[in-house]
């Protein structure tokens, strides 16, 4: 055929419809589009290809298996030959349980078993048949303190619960705090069942008795009212269901209970502290800690080195890092000696005696690279547009706080009542210059005949008009010179305290004012409402106006430090490979410039000694912020911003006087002036830099040294750029109303502050808006226009803000509260306790004793 008669369509040819593809475009279509052409993205990528079935499957067994290694190195990283044994504190839940008979069912269930016991009193077992060893703590059962340092580092935790009788207080207020700070594995033990199921000793069972026999037996069980061997075991049967109930309720989950009335149940306890699955707690696994084993102190002066054996868990420890002391503070180390295992799992050919073993350096602290101790920054004084004053200054100001003192001629006998009431040449009415007049100073004759004429007494001129003789010898008879002080009232304020009295009054009125009228004050009337909130701002949105955090900020800011971006910081510092002693070494640390009164204390009262190590930059000072939430068990009544208050921060334990704010979303937070029971707050304050997540437990002190437990809670973040902004309202009330326009009152008392607050956008309580139109007079009336019809029995609202700021109050040495009760080793408690308990804080004697229990 020739090209010429090729037959080629038309342009009405017919276009038949596309398929739908519905939004989508198959594979055909997408390489007909790219026409060979690859994106850069794709290029840059790894190519990737579908995974089969058979690959997908070996894949996820990988998966298992990577965390089921992970899972069982976990687990064989305590208790083995190699690694720290297992730290165990026994915890009774009642002061009438003794856990010294707890302890020693444990180590006298095996008799293959080794026991020694360390100088700290933490007793070890060796069990090779289990091939696992075991550490354990009885901390003071009357220190609060104690039992919370001890569960810092322990892997588990022993609760002892009572058989015989119900969970008080004092136990439910104990398991509040530990829950909270953060509890590790847990085994449940349950006591004081075996004197349930004892049998009674007036029955004897050695003879088979008759008809007669039984039925006398029976009489007399029912006249004495004993109980059978049914009845006693139904009541242990119950007891053990109570507890059970209660355990449930707390711990959710399987849960299972254990009584050590048999070696068996003994090595079952045992078993499963070796077996269970250790929870995770973040600040004490990412962090190294030490359980002081034995404690030396070397140094003559107040300050030495401080020797702590013990073996390193968690991280490895190096020389060149910081670690804290809880409630001590931080520290440097100078070197850390390795030394034999003292407790070893077996004791064999190789092992040696504690005394015959070798110590030698491990690690030196490095100058150069070793961790600094400076928390804060220099502060130059140039920088800031403040003035300080001077010695000389503060001297005067506190001279005219004590008042100053003047001498003067009274009679004699006169009491220092008496003078105070007599007239000096100033008091009397006519002033020096108005007697001098315009001539100048008087002479010294006037003086004398000025001072002469003053001394005259009432009684001595007689009435028949005869002159007073004014003789040397009469004047030193009838007069005496005597040092006054102006405030004379000085010492009846110190004998009688009035002024706590008034401050109670005043904060009982202000937590029930801001309850019914949040942020409303009065404007003062003596002082312009213009100087009076200088310092304040209106705001058109509290949530979307703008407000720069670097604006106007206290000295305290220039000593903190920031981070730009403190997760990345904080992420990159958990990755950071760590070197030194190795988890499970028995080391000697050398920690120098220790106080040693506090070293001394620790000796005085015996409570554990906790060692932890800290890690980059969290021993510098930045602003933190705390998620607290009130507790039932001591928030009885409202807390005031900067109140003291005792802080235990995951492994730190300070006092700190924060401010409170709403826990909110937002770049401003509104400021709290009281901390409300049942509420939650976010509390402010300069503290050390801690990564978190970390418990938090807010305890209050009293006067007589006893500490209530009023909030737990989480550390939210370490951001000095949280800004807590302080609301006031201003109230006014119309006068006179005319539709959309009314006449205030009340709010000013000035023509000036009405001109001054009226670029401040203003509200009712019932919901209208409107503003300052013009002022009316000279007594701080003024004309508002709003955007609606306003009522005659409405509130006119002004508001103002001001950002504030936490104060410098971080105190890390924190007094322990002083026990209340003695516990012997037979379980009898001693109540030491006075009638002081009764009156503390309006709180009932009997919960103030079981918080001083605790304490």
């Amino acid at each position: 055929m020739a090209l010429s008669n090729v037959h080629r369509p038309s342009a009405l040819k017919q276009q038949n419809k596309k398929h739908n593809v519905l939004g989508h475009r198959t594979k055909g279509a997408l390489a007909k589009a790219s026409k060979g052409r690859v994106s850069v993205k794709v290029l840059s990528k790894k190519p990737s290809r579908k995974l089969s079935k058979e690959e997908r499957r070996n894949q996820n067994k990988q998966l298992r298996k990577f965390k089921r290694e992970q899972t069982v190195a976990r687990k064989r990283s305590l208790g083995t030959s190699n690694n720290p044994p297992f730290l165990v504190t026994l915890l009774p839940l009642s002061p009438n349980i003794n856990p010294r008979t707890v302890l020693t069912a444990l180590t006298t269930c095996d008799p293959t078993a080794t026991v020694s016991v360390s100088p700290q009193g933490i007793t070890h077992i060796s069990f090779p048949r289990f091939k696992q060893r075991y550490s354990f703590i009885v901390p003071p059962v009357n220190d609060l303190y104690a039992i919370l340092d001890s569960l810092k580092v322990s892997d588990t935790v022993m609760l002892i619960w009572p058989g015989d009788e119900e969970l008080g207080d004092a136990g439910e207020l104990l398991l509040s705090c530990i829950l909270a700070q953060g509890l590790p594995s847990v085994v449940h033990v349950l006591s004081s069942l075996e004197e349930l199921s004892q049998k009674d000793p007036t029955s004897s069972q050695d003879e088979p008795m008759d008809a007669e026999g039984l039925w006398k037996e029976l009489n007399n069980r029912l006249v004495l009212g004993q109980q059978s061997p049914h009845k006693r075991a139904c009541k242990r049967q119950r007891a053990k269901q109570n507890i059970l109930k209660e355990i449930e309720i707390r711990f959710p989950g399987p849960v299972r209970i254990h009584s050590l009335e048999r070696d068996q149940d003994a090595m079952l306890v045992l078993r499963q502290i070796g077996a269970q699955k250790q929870r995770p707690i973040f600040f004490r696994d990412n962090r190294v800690h030490i359980m002081a084993e034995k404690v030396e102190f070397v140094g003559e002066g107040s300050s030495g080195i401080l020797k702590v054996h013990g073996y390193v868990r968690g991280t490895p420890l190096s020389a060149n890092s910081l670690v804290h002391i809880p409630g001590w503070g931080d520290y440097q180390m100078s070197r850390i000696d390795l030394t034999g295992d003292p407790h070893p799992l077996e004791l064999g050919k190789g092992t040696k005696a504690v005394d015959e073993c070798e110590t030698h350096i491990f690690e030196e602290a490095d100058p150069d690279l070793q961790e600094s101790l400076v928390s804060t920054n220099e502060v130059d004084p140039m920088e800031g547009e403040q003035t300080w004053p001077t010695e000389e200054e503060l001297k005067e100001a506190e001279n005219q706080m004590k008042g100053s003192t003047r001498k003067k001629l009274v009679p004699k006998g006169t009491s220092a009542y008496q003078a105070a009431w007599i007239l000096d040449e100033d008091d009397d009415g006519d002033n020096d210059e108005d007697k001098i007049g315009d001539e100048g100073s008087c002479t010294e004759d006037e003086e004398e005949n000025t001072k002469e004429d003053y001394m005259v007494p009432v009684d001595v001129a007689s009435q028949d008009g005869n002159e007073y003789d004014n003789d040397d010898d009469d004047d030193d008879e009838e007069f005496e010179t005597m040092t006054m002080t102006d405030a004379g009232d000085c010492n009846y304020d110190e004998k009688v305290d009035y002024k706590a009295e008034q401050d109670a009054f005043e904060k009982m009125q202000a937590v029930k004012d801001d309850m019914n009228f949040p942020d409303e004050i009065d404007t003062p009337m003596d002082t312009p409402a213009r100087v009076r909130f200088q310092k304040f701002r209106g705001l058109q949105s509290f949530r979307t106006s703008t407000w720069d955090y670097n604006e106007n900020l206290p000295v305290d800011y220039s000593r903190i430090f920031q981070f730009r971006n403190f997760t990345h910081t904080k992420k990159r510092i958990l990755k950071e490979e760590k070197e030194g002693a190795l988890p499970g070494w028995y080391v000697v640390v050398h920690i120098k410039d220790v106080p040693r009164h506090l070293y001394d204390s620790q000796v005085t009262i015996q409570s554990p000694l906790v060692v932890f190590g800290l890690l980059p930059h969290e021993q510098k000072m930045s602003v933190v912020n705390l998620v607290i939430k009130s507790h039932a068990s001591g928030h009885y009544r409202a807390i005031k911003a900067k109140e003291r208050l005792i802080f235990h921060l995951g492994f730190r334990r300070f006092a700190n006087q924060p401010v409170f704010s709403e826990h909110t979303t937002g770049n401003k937070h509104k400021f709290a002036r009281f901390f409300h029971p049942g509420t939650t707050v976010v509390a402010t304050m300069f503290a050390p830099i801690t990564f978190p997540p970390l418990s938090v437990l807010v305890f209050r002190e009293r006067p007589d040294g006893a500490q209530d437990l009023v909030a737990t809670g989480s550390l939210l973040s370490v951001d000095p750029k949280r800004m807590v902004i302080k609301r006031v309202v201003l109230s006014g009330h119309p006068f006179k109303v005319n539709r959309k326009t009314a006449v205030v009152r009340f709010m000013f008392f000035n023509r000036e502050d009405v001109l001054w607050f009226k670029p401040v956008e203003l509200r009712t309580k019932w919901g209208r808006r409107g503003h300052i139109k013009e002022p009316l007079g000279t007594h701080g009336h003024m004309k508002c226009h709003f955007d609606g019809k306003l009522k005659s029995q409405d509130t006119v609202l002004l508001n103002l803000y001001k950002r504030m700021f936490p104060k410098w109050t971080f105190d890390p040495y924190v007094p322990r509260p002083p026990p209340l009760y003695t516990f012997h080793s037979s379980g009898n408690v001693d109540d030491q306790s006075s009638d002081e308990d009764s009156n503390v804080d309006s709180l009932p004697k009997k919960r103030a004793k079981i918080v001083n229990f605790l304490s």
